[in-house]
């Protein structure tokens, strides 16, 4: 493996009726806070209220950015580096899912940045500073809430971009399963994809003598695969949410990855999917990802039998590494359709029509991809494999 250095400064917090720490963490950091949401459901559920509550009794002065989109964009982060620039704000607290946390170490970042915002994404400049947050976590999925990456979308120039620093570590997060309970089952389903995902992006590496990493990565696999399709069908049962929202933290906090560098190109690619059409995120990569792996099988066979082998329970007797491999793909893809996840991008009704514009996006910044580096027909032949 190669030398590393793994360092993540976020505290945990983690279990039921946890919400109560923050009249221990938000005191730490301020007393203006900027309260950043999404599209309401924390209305809906009551944790709003209970959040708001909490912030009475510490006496802080709270502002709030609401509307946070699923894909969030670079004008609501504006508006939020427009708040805290002109209120003064000391701390934000991002309540929501990995969306809502995402635009939240935007908005941090901007606030310490003279320029826009999406200078920080496009990576003209770096954030060197942010404000202090903290977050609420309402969705298993992203892993946002341990991690200092995020993604924004320019809907006005089709651009989408990840980005990160380590000044955007949250200072805490707080993960009840409870508050994920109200989770509908399609958000539920596209968190699952979303935290695999992750775990397949790591995997997916040349780098030798990973035997720690390869188990780990696995077992989180194994352990969603055989959890979802339980919580599809219970959405309250509280030890299914919190054995999920457990694996979508770790899946995505930087364990996984110690000591080699994972692949990321399927996101890439539906980065610039998801900046033309606005689909959700874990839908595209469900769709992708099986073609990328199909288009990359022969770049190391024996790492994608492995997979199929450990993961996917493929019998190996008698077969040839990729037919073992190709058999491990078709399991997932079953697998991902069974729970609900769409297979094509016809699924949202997307055609060739703006094909080009697609590969041209993810060719932004040239070859991409560490466990085989893609070009402008690798892109193409991936994105016509998917439609």
């Amino acid at each position: 493996m190669q030398s590393f250095t793994y360092w993540n400064p976020t505290k945990l917090i983690f279990g039921k009726n946890q919400l109560e720490q923050l009249k221990n963490e938000v005191p730490q950091y301020g007393k203006k806070v900027l309260l950043v949401y999404g599209g309401g459901s924390i209305k809906k559920n009551g944790l709003y209220d209970q959040v708001v509550s909490l912030l009475k009794e510490i006496n802080v002065e709270w502002f709030e950015l609401a509307g946070v989109e699923p894909n969030p964009r670079i004008s609501t982060v504006r508006k939020g580096v427009e708040i805290c620039k002109n209120e003064g704000i000391d701390f934000l607290l991002a309540v929501g899912g990995g969306s809502v946390i995402d635009c939240t170490k935007a908005i941090a970042a901007g606030a310490k940045y003279d320029g826009d915002a999406w200078d920080l994404v496009n990576k003209k400049a770096f954030a060197k500073e942010a404000l202090p947050f903290g977050t609420v976590l309402t969705l298993a999925a992203t892993g946002s809430e341990m991690n200092a990456g995020s993604v924004i979308t320019n809907w006005e120039t089709n651009e989408k971009y990840g980005w990160g620093s380590p000044a955007v570590f949250p200072k805490f997060s707080i993960l009840d399963p409870t508050n994920t309970f109200t989770v509908p089952k399609d958000q539920t389903i596209y968190g699952i994809v979303d935290m695999m995902s992750h775990v397949f992006e790591q995997y997916f590496h040349q780098v030798e003598n990973t035997p720690l990493q390869d188990r780990m990565c696995e077992s989180v696999l194994t352990t969603v695969m055989e959890v979802a399709p339980k919580l599809i069908e219970d959405l309250e049962n509280y030890d299914y949410r919190e054995t999920i929202l457990y694996n979508g933290t770790i899946a995505l906090n930087g364990m996984l990855q110690m000591g080699y560098r994972g692949d990321w190109a399927s996101h890439n690619i539906e980065h610039a999917v998801s900046a033309v059409y606005d689909i959700p995120h874990a839908g595209g990569l469900a769709i992708l990802f099986p073609n990328w792996m199909k288009h990359n099988l022969n770049e190391n066979p024996a790492r994608f039998k492995q997979l199929a082998v450990r993961v996917f329970g493929v019998d190996a007797a008698g077969k040839t590494d990729e037919e073992v491999a190709l058999e491990g793909i078709e399991k997932l893809r079953e697998f991902w359709s069974s729970l609900g996840a769409p297979t094509r991008l016809a699924d949202y009704d997307i055609d060739d029509s703006k094909l080009q514009l697609m590969v041209d996006r993810a060719m932004a910044n040239g070859d991409f991809g560490n466990f085989k580096k893609l070009n402008h027909e690798d892109v193409t032949a991936i994105l016509k494999a998917s439609l």
